[in-house]
């Protein structure tokens, strides 16, 4: 009897701590990513007084993204500098190119890839996401874009795209011939240099910064 009634006592005890543990567990956690739409990067830059354009221009993000992406937020203590970021942005990733908005994406996240940028995989990634309509590519490309199902000229451009990036130094005329076999164009081969180049640059200065993604972008078109 002592035995049993003992036993008792202590299932009586474990019922009793059920809700205390069951509360526990429900306890919200923080989630990592909680302040990154507060400390966008490591440096203590104050916002500088922007141009009705530039004024205009994240106006325009607002309405059509819902938000202003980080990038262009760190940007904002310097109006000079955020005009040039700007417009090579636009020239490269929006304006007519024989490379399609994806093809430009793609080489944004392969070369982030390599350099490891968390900004730009995170921001970009969702966009191959959301231009794909594939989830599984998004991720593809974020970890390693040859294990990913491309076609030839797909691959070609990525492979051009990263070497440039890697090693651009080794560059040749063999490379760009490559590319020309998939029917790339002249013009097409400088704006996948040109879309490498600048995403190398941009892959630097968050890096340097640390430079933080806007929390919605881990959760888009998942």
């Amino acid at each position: 009897m002592p035995a049993k009634e003992t036993a008792k006592g202590k299932n009586a005890k474990q019922i009793k701590a059920k809700p205390q543990n069951a509360a526990a567990a429900k306890a919200p956690v923080p989630s990592v990513t909680a302040r990154d739409d507060i400390d966008i990067t490591a440096l203590d830059l104050p916002r500088g007084k922007l141009s009705p354009a530039m004024e205009a221009y994240f106006g325009k993000c607002t309405e059509k993204l819902g938000f202003v992406p980080n990038v262009l937020q760190a940007y904002a203590f310097d109006n000079a500098k955020l005009e040039a970021f700007v417009a090579m942005y636009s020239d490269l990733m929006l304006a007519p190119s024989g490379l399609s908005k994806l093809e430009r994406e793609m080489i944004a996240v392969a070369v982030s890839s390599h350099n490891r940028c968390y900004y730009c995989l995170v921001a970009h990634g969702a966009a191959v996401r959301t231009l794909s309509g594939d989830p599984a590519l998004g991720e593809l490309m974020v970890m390693n874009y040859r294990a990913a199902p491309l076609d030839k000229r797909q691959r070609a451009m990525l492979d051009f795209a990263v070497k440039v990036t890697a090693e651009p130094w080794t560059v040749e005329e063999k490379d760009r011939e490559a590319l020309r076999k998939v029917d790339f164009s002249e013009r097409d081969i400088w704006d996948i240099a040109a879309v490498a180049g600048f995403y190398n640059m941009s892959n630097r200065i968050a890096s340097a910064t640390d430079m933080r993604p806007n929390s919605v972008y881990h959760a888009q078109a998942r």
